[in-house]
């Protein structure tokens, strides 16, 4: 286990575009020295090793992470439920489904369970908006939370209460399905509207029809449609 508890060396991983920004505007300026790793081919054990940083946030990643990893260095995850409700795959999409507007971000060491390990902080953040509004407005919590961090080292506590374990969605889920309500349809086409995500979809004649900016007013949804050939 890495135990220098003085060393001001941070590395954060992810791997979406909105998180870069983050990182460059806001958390590299920082106290202490900072890495940053975007790519899974990036994604090394000697680099870690190198930089032989105090702490690894992970911001977003969408691989497993090797025990080596784990058990070696204190690696922090952000997640966006109140666990242990809502553990596992995919918490965005499986909270607005589920009719949330409001979550908790929270940060906690990673396990070899998924979103298993104690809890450093959680803050509040609101599901309003598309998803890459809301993925963008939680990375800019994040990196609040990392700062407080950082500068206070909070002891992590262990989660309590009952466990519910999301289930990571497919691309296939995003077919639009039977739905009640303009309400419910416009919440699955904003829950999917997210750069390198699948989109709400309808399969009609050889065509898909994929749904993104959706706004409800006035008793209609508005929305871009774009069009393809079903290959």
């Amino acid at each position: 286990m890495n135990n220098n508890v003085f060393n001001s060396v941070y590395l954060v991983i992810a791997c979406n575009p909105w998180n870069v920004k983050i990182f460059d505007k806001i958390v590299k300026d920082y106290l202490g020295e900072w890495h940053f790793i975007s790519s899974k081919e990036d994604f090394k054990t000697e680099k870690i090793k190198a930089v032989n940083p105090r702490y690894i946030f992970f911001l977003h990643w969408s691989w497993k992470v090797p025990p080596k990893i784990i058990d070696n260095y204190e690696c922090i995850c952000f997640h966006m439920t109140d666990v242990p409700y809502g553990r596992g795959g995919s918490p965005l999409q499986n909270l607005i489904v589920r009719g949330h507007q409001h979550t908790q971000l929270t940060a906690l060491r990673m396990t070899e369970d998924f979103d298993a390990g104690d809890v450093y902080l959680k803050e509040t953040l609101g599901l309003g908006g598309n998803a890459e509004e809301i993925y963008i407005r939680a990375s800019h919590l994040a990196a609040k939370m990392i700062k407080r961090i950082i500068e206070e080292h909070p002891k992590p506590i262990p989660q309590t209460g009952k466990v519910e374990n999301f289930k990571r969605r497919n691309p296939e889920q995003s077919q639009i399905p039977q739905l009640d309500s303009l309400i419910t349809l416009h919440d699955f086409i904003r829950m999917l509207d997210a750069e390198n995500y699948p989109k709400a979809f309808i399969d009609h004649q050889g065509f898909r029809y994929e749904f993104t900016r959706s706004a409800l007013y006035n008793g209609k949804i508005v929305a871009d449609v774009t069009i393809k050939r079903i290959e």
